[in-house]
């Protein structure tokens, strides 16, 4: 019923523009400074948004391509043995989330393979190696996300803050010029109006893209999660073969 009045109410504005002038300009130079700073507020939190936006999109495709390099070249190098050339793959791809855990659990396996013979306790190391590794990188991956639930869960209420300041001016205007005439709320409308907006424009595109970069960021755990696990695999076969 509230968002059925504020529309109507919108439209009548609408109408009116032409003997009014309700164009981008001057509705800002007809703005109070109270609701031009929660207008500044929120570009400048669109802006963050933005940019992180831009940022993990880049991580996250770098990431997609190298592991894509990076997963069947060091599958044919474990085959044939060859942990320093697997080493020296995983170092050649830094972006790939999958390189930074794998060269984490083979690093602590050469190394304990360099001074004994391959044990469970070696294993285990290289186990532990594995699992710090991909909290690193799910750390690294995650960087800002969180920000984006913050901005998509509060512009709504910076929004609604200036609004709140909007209706105060309209009934500032009502009071100082002893009428209800469009002229006396203009202003304040105007200013209700467009801070929801810019709120509502602010907060939608950042809860959106926050759900996606989560469920990449599952995915990419999932996909570090099963590369431990089959290196972990394959360190029990190599000691099962040193025994015999």
């Amino acid at each position: 019923m509230l968002g059925a009045k504020l529309f109507a109410l919108g439209f009548w504005l609408f109408q009116e523009e032409a003997a009014i002038g309700f164009d981008p300009i001057s509705m800002w130079r007809s703005m109070a400074w109270p609701a031009r700073s929660v207008v500044v507020l929120l570009f400048i939190m669109s802006a963050w948004s933005i940019g992180v936006m831009i940022d993990r999109w880049i991580a996250f495709q770098q990431a997609r391509k190298q592991s894509r390099i990076f997963a069947p070249a060091v599958a044919g190098a474990l085959k044939d043995g060859k942990i320093e050339e697997a080493i020296s793959i995983a170092e050649q791809n830094k972006r790939s989330h999958l390189a930074k855990v794998v060269t984490a659990g083979l690093q602590e396996f050469q190394a304990h393979q360099a001074s004994t013979e391959i044990s469970g306790e070696t294993i285990e190391a290289s186990k532990r190696a594995l699992e710090r590794a991909a909290a690193i990188v799910h750390a690294e991956l995650k960087r800002g996300v969180s920000s984006l639930a913050t901005i998509g869960s509060t512009a709504p209420f910076v929004g609604l803050f200036g609004t709140v300041l909007g209706i105060i001016n309209a009934f500032k205007g009502i009071s100082a010029q002893k009428s209800t005439g469009l002229a006396a709320v203009a202003g304040g409308i105007s200013e209700a109006l467009v801070t929801t907006a810019v709120g509502l424009f602010v907060a939608v595109p950042a809860v959106w893209v926050y759900n996606y970069f989560t469920s990449k960021i599952e995915g990419f755990d999932v996909e570090m999660d099963n590369s431990s696990s089959e290196l972990i695999d394959y360190f029990i076969k190599r000691s099962q073969k040193g025994k015999k």
